[in-house]
């Protein structure tokens, strides 16, 4: 057997673990599903950028929400900023890739929308740039990051930083506390079923 498959096995549950004991972050977690559930009643959106694997975590999210998650209701408006490549293409090529999201929070985002930024740094040039437009909107920020938050946790309403610096013990983690989110967003919205 290959040590590393346990390794990486550990070192994920060790990860949850610590996210398990930390009460703050436990009641940061239920803050944000609160503030995101009270921003789709009220009609406003949800927003996710990222880069790489956290750009496809960001479009998971996304489904969560817009599809379904755990059973059949009415959509929600979530989307993932990183779906159109003929956008990013452009404005990365026109403006630079700094540039991609705040373009688009500036289009798309409202006062009381809430913006996703997912970043294992928390330092991610255009995750930076897409908060400070959504700070200037009024947007609520929710930074997902790594233990350290970088440059993000001071732009961030909300900072879920998952104790490690381990991208993918951090990718992880990050999966788990959004599928939290959706599962309670889901339940409060529309009950449980």
């Amino acid at each position: 057997m290959n040590p590393r498959i346990k390794a990486a096995i550990s070192e994920s549950i060790l990860v949850k673990q610590d996210l398990l004991n930390d009460e703050a972050m436990l009641q940061t977690i239920a803050k944000v599903a609160e503030k995101s559930t009270l921003a789709l009643q009220a009609d406003k959106k949800i927003l996710f950028c990222g880069n790489g694997g956290s750009a496809s975590d960001a479009q998971h999210l996304a489904a969560e929400l817009s599809g379904r998650f755990y059973f059949d209701r009415d959509p929600l408006f979530a989307e993932a900023l990183t779906v159109n490549s003929s956008y990013v293409t452009a404005v990365a090529n026109d403006y630079g890739y700094e540039e991609i999201f705040a373009r688009l929070v500036k289009s798309k985002g409202r006062k009381g929308d809430v913006l996703f930024g997912l970043s294992t740094s928390g330092n991610s040039p255009n995750v930076v740039k897409a908060f400070i437009q959504a700070r200037a909107l009024g947007m609520i920020t929710v930074g997902m990051t790594g233990a350290k938050g970088g440059k993000l946790q001071a732009l961030s309403d909300f900072l879920i930083n998952v104790p490690s610096v381990d991208t993918p013990r951090i990718q992880e983690a990050h999966i788990l506390v959004g599928h939290i989110l959706c599962e309670s967003i889901e339940a409060t919205i529309f009950g449980s079923k």
